[in-house]
């Protein structure tokens, strides 16, 4: 903590700093504050809690530029009047929704509180998948306002699997010329997670990318920014990276990052109950299907790990980089089985052809 203090003070970000220039314009000068979360690296952030009498708030240093943040301003609006819990930006004395100090800006919003979203916990699961089923619903028609970034995404995942398929055809001949210890571990894996990559590249050839369905996107709709009160309707948070994209997108990396885990692991059940709860609130189509499955059942630990390691081979900490690659691969039957039999589910329980 005394480090990252320091490094707070290097860059005008000390929380004596923040209380003499940053909250006087919210009126809050007077205020405890005390530091949540703080990285230097090139997209610099720092988050504050600031209590004040009965009140707390969090204080956000946000790392893009002013169009940006009118996007991000535009999207939690948008969402907050169509009644989804999303954190207001509050006004400063003189009525902006941020500050700007130092060539930073800053950001505050009522802190929130609960508990976050637990993936062992099915009602949290279940209660995240409507909601983001509902966010996507009632944003297809989003504009941010005058001023703002234009934030889209709307990448061609065809493409970009075709990509990552190749990087693994290199990279193994990476490995079988180092034959390394990695390479060796690499090796024992790689018929099964390129099938793997195989039937996500098979799926992602028939997307239709006019058939995806757009709204706008949280782009990090994960545990971590989902907060449960009592009554079980979530708070979002963090828009940082939010951007009108395909909402399959949001939907596969909340189920991806759900899926991987120990406790969840590739369990088809749980992946089917998402799909239908998020259709019956957001209807589906073939190529949102398509892209989901493929997105999923993509190998992609596997992939990066291995990309980066020999990338950086003659630099790297080869170990962790072992270690890595050993957790990735530990269930990669497990992903792979999950893989054939969810194809096949999901054909048979929306009456489609994946491919």
């Amino acid at each position: 903590m005394g480090n990252e203090v320091l490094s707070l003070r290097e860059c005008n970000l000390s929380p004596e700093i923040i209380k003499q220039n940053v909250l006087p314009c919210y009126n809050l000068q007077n205020s405890q504050i005390s530091i949540i979360k703080f990285k230097d690296t090139d997209k610099q952030r720092a988050v504050y809690r600031i209590d004040f009498k009965e009140k707390s708030y969090c204080l956000k240093k946000v790392y893009y530029n002013m169009k940006d943040l009118l996007y991000v301003y535009s999207a939690i609006e948008w969402l907050y009047r169509n009644n989804i819990r999303a954190p207001k930006l509050l006004p400063t004395v003189d009525n902006n929704r941020f500050v700007s100090y130092d060539d930073m800006l800053f950001i505050l919003t009522p802190w929130i509180e609960g508990e976050k979203c637990s993936f062992d916990n099915i009602d949290h699961v279940i209660c995240s998948v409507k909601k983001l089923s509902r966010i996507h619903s009632i944003s297809r028609d989003f504009q941010p306002i005058l001023g703002s970034s234009l934030k889209e995404g709307y990448d061609d995942y065809y493409i970009s699997t075709l990509k990552h398929f190749q990087d693994l055809l290199k990279t193994s001949n990476e490995a079988f010329k180092y034959k390394d210890t990695f390479s060796r571990q690499f090796i024992s894996t790689f018929d099964t997670n390129l099938r793997l990559a195989k039937i996500s590249l098979d799926i992602s050839y028939k997307i239709d990318n006019a058939d995806l369905s757009k709204s706008l996107c949280h782009g990090d709709y994960v545990n971590k920014n989902l907060i449960f009160p009592s009554d079980l309707d979530p708070w979002i948070i963090d828009f940082d990276k939010c951007q009108t994209d395909y909402s399959a997108r949001d939907l596969a990396y909340f189920m991806r990052r759900l899926l991987k885990r120990e406790n969840t692991k590739w369990n088809l059940d749980l992946a089917l109950s998402i799909l239908k709860t998020y259709n019956e609130y957001s209807p589906l189509t073939e190529s949102d299907l398509r892209y989901l499955i493929s997105y999923i059942c993509f190998p992609q630990k596997y992939w990066k790990i291995s990309r980066d390691y020999y990338k950086n081979i003659n630099k790297c900490n080869k170990s962790a980089f072992l270690t890595l690659l050993s957790n990735a691969t530990s269930k990669t039957n497990l992903q792979y089985d999950f893989a054939i039999s969810i194809v096949d589910e999901v054909q048979k329980e929306f009456d489609t052809t994946l491919l």
